[in-house]
């Protein structure tokens, strides 16, 4: 499960709806993954001080040259400006890239359905 920044932000501030979700995925034994990019992008978060909590519990991938690629190409392929939707290519790209199936969690499934279309789930938060 690939969790996009309003799914870690709603973590870093302990959202009892947010928090319910990830303990039922996190006992069913699914791995909690965030892309580099989302940790910038909630940087400023008021609970930014949780945030290396948070992380110290996901697998942070890393945006590398192929999932830069395949950010690039997502964005190419849904006609959308590449400073609006970036960090949602490079969390799109990042799901992608996982092994086996994958989802991510997401409050704007919109724009991914728009970068993803229809290659990973998609989780309303």
């Amino acid at each position: 499960m690939v969790l996009d920044a309003q799914a870690v932000s709603l973590w870093m501030a302990s959202d009892r709806q947010i928090m319910a979700r990830l303990w039922e995925l996190s006992k069913a034994s699914v791995s909690l993954v965030v892309s580099a990019n989302t940790i910038i992008e909630v940087a400023s978060h008021p609970e930014h001080r949780r945030l290396d909590w948070l992380v110290s519990r996901v697998r942070v991938e890393p945006v590398t040259e192929a999932v830069a690629r395949t950010a690039a190409g997502l964005l190419r392929a849904a006609h959308v400006a590449g400073h609006t939707h970036a960090i949602d290519a490079s969390v799109a790209a990042t799901a992608m890239h996982a092994e086996g199936p994958t989802a991510i969690m997401t409050s704007d499934p919109d724009d991914l359905y728009r970068l993803c279309q229809g290659r990973v789930d998609l989780l309303r938060v």
